[in-house]
């Protein structure tokens, strides 16, 4: 058996092992790097490890240090309070403020799993207070944390364009955060319409409170009425609901406290986007170095911080490059892309790569995907027969978009989040219905929209 046959073997079977198991794919990354380059190819360790991401390492972990401290400083509940209070009175606007939100949070470096987790349990309580779709409120979550996923200093953006840095190919990073943040907001609007957004809009927060008030007061009636004593105490006019007078000292006190380490905060993360987007100086080391300084404005922020850097997707993102460089090693690479140019149909190939990416991305990690499956397309790309911005563009939207799958983490945080009164079983056969539909039309409507413009 060739070496690439075997490598593609070895491949396969880390994907199905990892799907099947709770393994992580990055160490098994390294265990098919080691036994396929020592053992069948007979490379060195030297030359084995010489193919592992540094560079992609710092990254990783300079980004979600960062954004451990931003969390732990309270700096992102800061903007959610913020900008849950642009809404004001209008229903409608609150599945937008947390597309966005999730959005500007995996923009600025969190892992998207990461961002849902925070939003989805809010958005969710929300969806539940003021009767909007569960459905629409966790889809807006999630396709709100895919359409940042690709910013240049995203975990997906450091990951794929880390990965073209290394070819010959012409690319556009910009291309490629504007491609998914455009696509994942088209999809937002019609889900918008399609699962009642349009309903919202004559609905006020005030309409609300009132019936919460009520129906308080219902309940404080009709107790004393058999004889107990219930005292209705109330609502405040916080959107989080009660608020107790008693504590408003302490809150306030706290809230002082940390708002300078917040602002610090905020001014990092605009001067991470200045320096390594306007100065091109690396991101990994310019988002440590904004770490180190608000750990030194705000020592008890950052104690914890190293434990919340995303190790496992460390661990996942370094394991399967290591493992792509053997693979380049072995001529499995070229071989893949002879064979996909061999079909003499550059487009029906790129519908097929995406095609690739979403049903396999939906039971395992996208960015194991995107990591596996762009070296494998670029030696093709490079014949120039087809666009590479487009098919890139197309393969990361793909991959990505069907994370709303209830086997994919970001779909089962929403399914996990669904607010009192759902029926768990029927929400997660609407989530799966919804991801069936994004499994299938998804890579078409991404080969439609952003390689078949730059084929004609």
């Amino acid at each position: 058996m060739s070496a690439p046959v075997l490598s593609i073997i070895i491949l396969a079977a880390m994907f199905l092992l990892a799907t099947v198991l709770p393994l992580n794919m990055g160490a098994l990354a390294f265990v098919g790097a080691f036994l396929l380059g020592a053992v069948v190819l007979g490379m060195s360790t030297n030359e084995i490890l010489a193919n592992f991401p540094g560079g992609l390492f710092l990254t990783i972990v300079g980004v979600t240090y960062l954004f451990a401290i931003a969390q732990n400083n309270g700096t992102i509940d800061l903007l959610v309070r913020g900008a849950v209070k642009l809404v004001g009175s209008r229903v409608a606007l609150i599945p937008w403020v947390m597309f966005a939100i999730t959005a500007v949070i995996t923009a600025v470096g969190a892992l998207s799993p990461a961002a849902v987790a925070i939003i989805a349990p809010i958005a969710l309580s929300f969806a539940g207070k003021y009767k909007i779709s569960p459905l629409l409120m966790g889809m807006m979550v999630i396709h709100g944390a895919q359409a940042g996923g690709f910013s240049p200093i995203a975990v997906y953006g450091v990951t794929v364009n880390g990965i073209l840095a290394k070819t010959d190919l012409a690319f556009s990073p910009t291309a490629l955060f504007l491609s998914s943040f455009i696509f994942n907001l088209v999809i937002a609007l019609v889900l918008f319409v399609v699962l009642g957004g349009r309903n919202l809009l004559s609905s006020k927060v005030g309409h609300f409170v009132e019936q919460a008030a009520e129906a308080r007061m219902a309940v404080s009636v009709g107790a004393k009425a058999a004889g107990g004593d219930v005292p209705f105490k109330g609502f405040g006019s916080g959107m989080y609901g009660p608020r107790d007078p008693a504590g408003d000292g302490v809150d306030a006190t706290k809230e002082r406290s940390q708002r300078i380490p917040q602002l610090v905060t905020v001014a990092g993360l605009i001067v991470l986007a200045v320096v390594a987007l306007g100065f091109k100086m690396d991101v990994g080391f310019v988002s440590i170095t904004i770490a180190i300084v608000l750990a030194l404005v705000s020592p008890a922020a950052q104690k914890g911080a190293i434990n919340k850097i995303s190790w496992s997707t460390v661990l996942l993102i370094c394991g399967m490059l290591t493992f792509v460089g053997v693979l380049e090693e072995a001529g499995t690479i070229k071989f893949v892309s002879s064979g996909v140019a061999g079909m003499g149909m550059p487009l029906l190939a790129a519908l097929i790569i995406c095609f690739i990416g979403a049903v396999v991305s939906a039971f395992a990690s996208s960015t194991a995907i995107l990591a596996a499956l762009i070296p494998l397309a670029v030696p093709f790309l490079s014949t120039g027969e087809i666009g590479a911005v487009g098919v890139i563009c197309a393969l990361a939207v793909s991959a990505t978009i069907v994370d709303v799958s209830p086997f994919s983490t970001n779909g089962a945080l929403v399914l996990a989040n669904a607010p009192e009164g759902v029926d768990k079983d029927q929400f997660y056969k609407r989530i799966l219905g919804y991801s069936g539909v994004v499994i299938v039309a998804g890579p078409v409507l991404a080969w439609l929209a952003l390689v078949v413009p730059g084929w004609l």
